[in-house]
């Protein structure tokens, strides 16, 4: 948005690295420190209510933070753009449903759209793909990159790996502590099932490059994924269980395979010779390019700034 000429204001921690102007109460993230992590709501307040204090100093708010600042937006006559990323429960639905009509939505996916809910836009996720290496000549080893979940699948990606006698690299927070010790951990031998932890953008695309194929066998509605677009820009292939967004953002016999089953996720294995891994580094920088996103956001905040305001 800076390089497109847009004046931002960016809401987020201190230790942020934009070009934009950075405005922040909060020193760290969630994860870089847990003194904060155990405060969450305190800072979660702060740093929601800084933005709306100021909001009269901005033609727009893009909302990236959930539902809660979804409750100031009637204390403002500033128009406020939301941008779901999935539903954490059902039960925070009635929250959107009551600022429906003055709020503008976006998902990231068709998939994850609330038939109760009115949507301006489904815009897709995109990536800095010059960050990410192409690699023609296929690795021997298969990947599973997120976080360590049941949903995540982190357990399926070993069985189907091990069927397959390929090596399996998994990377990603161990985000269910006892998931890890009884599922995952057992497994891991430095050989078969390698565990490297939380990984850099270095690393990462090291990683996705190299390998023979992404696995990402989830087990929800999945409202988008982001290692599945980093890996196909690096021309690594996808399989992928056919849940949420997954046949949105892969091509299925170009770009990788959507199974229902660990079985069929094998035989999607030894079918990945025939996905051309230039074609999967072109579907990325076709449909889910940065570039694209800004061009669909830039849209978006051109017909909101052209309507009468919403404020009730």
């Amino acid at each position: 948005m800076v390089e497109r000429g847009v004046e931002v204001t960016l809401f987020a921690t201190q230790n942020s690295k934009t070009n934009a102007h950075l405005k922040a109460v909060c020193p760290l993230g969630y994860e870089e420190s847990k003194t904060i992590r155990k405060a969450a709501r305190v800072w979660e307040c702060l740093h929601i209510a800084q933005c709306f204090e100021q909001a009269h100093e901005f033609d727009l708010i893009h909302n990236q933070f959930d539902y809660v600042p979804l409750s100031y937006t009637r204390l403002v006559s500033t128009p406020v753009v939301t941008t779901i990323h999935g539903f954490s429960s059902p039960q925070i639905i009635p929250v959107y449903q009551k600022y429906n009509a003055t709020n503008y939505y976006i998902s990231i996916s068709y998939a994850d759209r609330c038939p109760s809910l009115d949507y301006c836009a489904t815009i897709y996720h995109g990536i800095d793909v010059s960050q990410f290496t192409f690699q023609a000549q296929v690795g021997n080893y298969l990947i599973f990159f997120g976080r360590i979940h049941p949903e995540k699948g982190t357990d399926k990606a070993i069985t189907i790996a091990k069927q397959c006698g390929k090596p399996l690299v998994i990377a990603g927070i161990i985000h269910d502590e006892n998931y890890f010790k009884t599922q995952v951990k057992p497994h891991i031998d430095g050989k078969q099932v390698i565990y490297v932890g939380s990984v850099g953008p270095q690393k990462r695309n090291q990683l996705l490059s190299h390998a023979y194929a992404l696995l990402h066998p989830i087990s929800f509605e999945e409202p988008f994924g982001l290692s599945v677009v980093e890996a196909m820009a690096c021309g690594t292939p996808v399989v992928a269980f056919n849940r949420g967004s997954m046949p949105e953002i892969i091509k299925d016999g170009k770009t990788g395979f959507l199974v229902t089953t660990c079985q069929g996720a094998v035989e999607a294995v030894f079918a990945i010779p025939i996905i051309n891994r230039r074609f999967c580094r072109k579907w990325v920088e076709n449909r889910f390019s940065h570039h694209r996103m800004v061009d669909d956001y830039l849209a978006v905040y051109q017909t909101v700034l052209a309507q009468p305001a919403r404020y009730i």
